[in-house]
């Protein structure tokens, strides 16, 4: 798989690899797994949490008591928690979704699995989902995990990123070749 040379991604990578050696030592990689899935969530769910963690204007000090008390109240401690606050403390947290997708990859790597990301129209439903697995796993030729995010603008169809392989089947992709070629006729 290729890796990016962004420092984004290189700080992220290297959280992820920490976080994912103490989570092997403690026994509890799906434990934070799904403690980091849920501040995932969390983040998807609120413009305004995505502003506290992006906007360099709110001061570390202020950053870490806000996200303190959202994991407090979530319910998300032991390892996955910790490991938010010191992002926080770190002035990381803008890399904190590129974290737990590193993270995300290095486990299922860990596990046997090879990763996925797909983003769709609409959300799949559970057997679309599966019926996705499935299909991937005899393209890799082993269990996959996917996480699936919605972005509306793709109008229909679905983008699969899987290592260095893209598949888009997007309506957005397909109407912007056709406007292209249209371009080129007229």
């Amino acid at each position: 798989m290729a890796k990016s040379s962004s420092p984004v991604s290189g700080v992220a990578e290297r959280y992820a690899g920490s976080l994912f050696e103490l989570a092997s030592e403690a026994k509890s990689v799906a434990k934070v797994e799904a403690d980091l899935g849920r501040f995932e969530a969390m983040l998807d769910g609120s413009a305004d949490l995505q502003r506290l963690i992006k906007s360099p204007v709110f001061a570390a000090e202020d950053q870490a008591r806000a996200i303190g008390a959202l994991l407090a109240k979530a319910g998300i401690s032991g390892l996955a928690g910790n490991f938010i606050k010191v992002a926080a403390a770190n002035r990381r947290l803008f890399a904190v979704p590129s974290m737990i997708q590193a993270f995300r990859r290095i486990a299922a790597e860990a596990r046997g699995e090879a990763s996925a990301e797909v983003t769709s129209a609409h959300a799949l439903t559970a057997a679309q989902q599966t019926e996705l697995k499935a299909t991937l796993k005899g393209v890799a030729g082993k269990d996959v995990s996917i996480a699936v995010s919605v972005d509306p603008s793709l109008l229909g169809g679905m983008i699969v990123k899987m290592g260095s392989r893209q598949i888009d089947t997007s309506l957005k992709t397909k109407l912007n070749s056709l406007k292209l070629a249209l371009k080129e006729v007229g």
